[in-house]
């Protein structure tokens, strides 16, 4: 039975910021509550269509954007993993803290950076729960295209027409900007992803954040956002 969730923060940045590392440390650190993500590590195996999905809009729509595909396909596909993500909040067990990966913010960004500026599905997305909580992975965009491997780890949903260095940093740019004013009033705590001593102390100090704001969520650290476009 859903409801309305309890407090819960989101764990938000560019591609390859480091995202599904901290997740996937905080599930072997033994994290004590929820984690909630499209990425398959976190689907359980009843959920599987969500990762078909998901790998559908990458290498299918993706790579047909404005030809075979239009923006429009691309964000009415994108719902679903959204809508899965706003399900999976409000069946959280009461009383544990619980991390969202992007939730429809990177989403959202996404598919307006694909040509969909302003679809009527956003106003929806927009009325979903919002977190107490946004937890900012910053990366430089030359440092995230190297972590990436290159053009060989990126693809056209990464990247500002055809995939390339440039192409990805500009993109990425973009993103990281469309990401941060579509947050809004919601409190941003930003960390450095290159300025820990690896991902362990990266997922640490996340953790300490998500904890905190779970014990007290009128208290937020640090204050950071723009305007809803």
């Amino acid at each position: 039975m859903s409801r309305e969730p309890e407090n819960f923060c989101v764990l938000l940045g560019p591609d390859h910021a480091g995202k599904s590392t901290v997740l996937n440390e905080l599930r072997s650190a033994g994290f004590r509550g929820l984690l909630v993500s499209a990425d398959d590590d976190h689907l359980p195996p009843e959920h599987a269509l969500i990762s078909r999905v998901r790998h559908g809009i990458i290498a299918d729509v993706g790579a047909g954007l404005g030809a075979e595909y239009s923006a429009d396909l691309l964000t009415s596909m994108a719902q679903t993993v959204i809508v899965y993500l706003r399900d999976r909040i409000r069946q959280a067990p009461p009383g544990q803290p619980v991390l969202v990966d992007s939730y429809y913010y990177k989403t959202l960004a996404k598919c307006r950076l694909a040509g969909a500026w302003q679809h009527p599905m956003f106003d929806w997305w927009r009325s979903f729960p919002q977190p107490d909580r946004i937890i900012y992975l910053d990366v430089d965009p030359s440092t995230a295209w190297e972590r990436a491997g290159g053009a060989a780890g990126t693809h056209r949903l990464e990247c500002r027409g055809g995939v390339g260095r440039a192409a990805f940093e500009e993109y990425q740019r973009e993103l990281a900007k469309m990401m941060l004013d579509e947050v809004g009033s919601v409190p941003v705590t930003v960390l450095d992803s290159q300025g820990h001593s690896g991902p362990t102390a990266l997922a640490a100090a996340v953790r300490r954040i998500v904890e905190d704001a779970w014990r007290s969520p009128e208290d937020p650290p640090t204050r950071m956002g723009g305007n809803r476009r």
